[in-house]
């Protein structure tokens, strides 16, 4: 039995305006093509498949001739479970056409814990595995609000809706496993932020339920699970030191800030003498992303080498040189012509820290996060220190809700 697990694809995410279809067509193509080449049975989808909840036509292209592609062996299973990204009605649209060619989708939470249970079962009607298919389970779907509720009790509540899910799901895993005639193994699927979990800065990992960064530990999940496959971190990680938790980590670099990660999928192999063997199996890289940093001789001179490597890398530009260099995005037009390189981003921090301190120059909006223009609203309004955590968590909740909102379940 070999399951391979992914997440996080973010289809149809651009970087600074590019759009990014080639690569994530190269992505699919190569993952398609490593599914054949190591007779993968079971591919795992972690959610976040989409980067929003109306998809582009060509991005829904992308992932329906995929799941075409990969469904041409009637021996092969698909499990795809919603991110916090993903549109659960878009997904959960065509899930009766799709079980057909054994595309399992889970869009939203069940009402029924064993809607969310999938018996995979090998042509000759044989079980072989049994999936805890949890999607990215929302706020409402867990919690029930009520009037004068603390931060901490929304918190509170929101860990014990998640443990509370994944306890019912899996006692309906075991429930079915008990019918089986044979040992089958159970593995699960999750979309959320586990304690000790890594991010960089911009990798666009939304923030989830009201807290910053908000993280269950391990404890919420069931014992018994042989594989957890999670989605939502871009790094590719382990939980708490087990090889058994895992998050796969976006295929592509997301930003920038993810251009130096090597990315992954995981290859999860099941045998009849224990636990799984698991492996992380490299993603090649579509597109070069660098961030180049310094002062203009050593910018120059960085350039120089991916000109004389024939680089068609897209670059971040940080300047931290002492001079203002007004006519920095010239000199870097002037030395990349002719060659393959783009610059899609500009940084020059002197001019900046004059537009800090009021010397000139401006400040935008993409320089800042959603809850930074908040903070500011308060500085603008004094707004003491003692109301402040109580206004962010109100703030945060409906920014929460708003993302979560799904413009095609009407």
């Amino acid at each position: 039995m070999k399951i391979l697990h992914t997440s996080d694809w973010h289809l149809g995410r651009a970087l600074d305006g590019r759009k990014r279809y080639d690569e994530y067509e190269a992505f699919l193509n190569w993952l398609a093509e490593l599914i054949e080449n190591q007779d993968i049975d079971v591919l795992l989808v972690a959610g976040d498949v989409f980067d929003n909840s109306t998809p582009s036509n060509r991005s829904q292209a992308l992932y329906y001739r995929f799941l075409c592609r990969v469904a041409a062996s009637p021996r092969r299973h698909v499990v795809v479970t919603a991110g916090n990204h993903d549109s659960p009605s878009f997904l959960d649209a065509p899930r009766e056409l799709l079980k057909f060619l054994n595309i399992h989708v889970v869009g939203c939470a069940s009402e029924s814990a064993a809607d969310e249970v999938m018996v995979i079962k090998r042509p000759d009607g044989e079980p072989e595995l049994i999936v805890c298919a949890v999607p990215y389970l929302r706020d409402r779907d867990i919690r029930t609000a009520e009037a004068g509720e603390t931060v901490e009790d929304k918190e509170r509540k929101i860990v014990e809706g998640i443990r509370a899910h994944y306890r019912l799901v899996y006692d309906a895993a075991r429930e079915k496993q008990a019918l089986l005639n044979r040992a089958v193994p159970i593995v699960a699927m999750g979309h959320l932020y586990t304690e000790g979990g890594k991010t960089v800065d911009g990798d666009g990992v939304r923030e989830l339920y009201i807290g910053s960064l908000f993280h269950v530990g391990r404890d919420v999940f069931p014992e018994g699970i042989g594989y957890l496959a999670l989605g939502h971190l871009h790094i590719p990680q382990c939980v708490g030191k087990s090889d058994f938790i895992r998050y796969s980590g976006s295929p592509l670099a997301i930003g920038f800030g993810e251009a130096a990660q090597k990315k992954s999928v995981v290859l999860v192999e099941f045998s009849d003498d224990g636990g799984p063997i698991v492996a992380d199996i490299p993603v090649p890289c579509f597109q070069e992303l660098r961030t180049l940093r310094g002062d203009w001789p050593t910018l120059a001179r960085d350039l120089d080498e991916l000109k004389g490597r024939g680089s068609e890398a897209w670059l971040e530009i940080l300047y931290e040189g002492e001079e203002a260099a007004g006519d920095l995005q010239h000199r870097l037009d002037e030395t990349i012509a002719g060659t393959g390189i783009e610059i899609l981003r500009v940084r020059n921090n002197r001019m900046v820290e004059r537009a800090m301190s009021g010397n000139g120059g401006e400040e935008t909006l993409d320089d800042l996060k959603v809850t930074d223009v908040f903070e500011r609203c308060l500085d603008e309004r004094n707004v003491s220190p003692e109301r402040r955590p109580a206004l962010l968590s109100a703030y945060r909740e409906i920014i929460v809700s708003l993302e979560e909102q799904d413009p095609r379940a009407e």
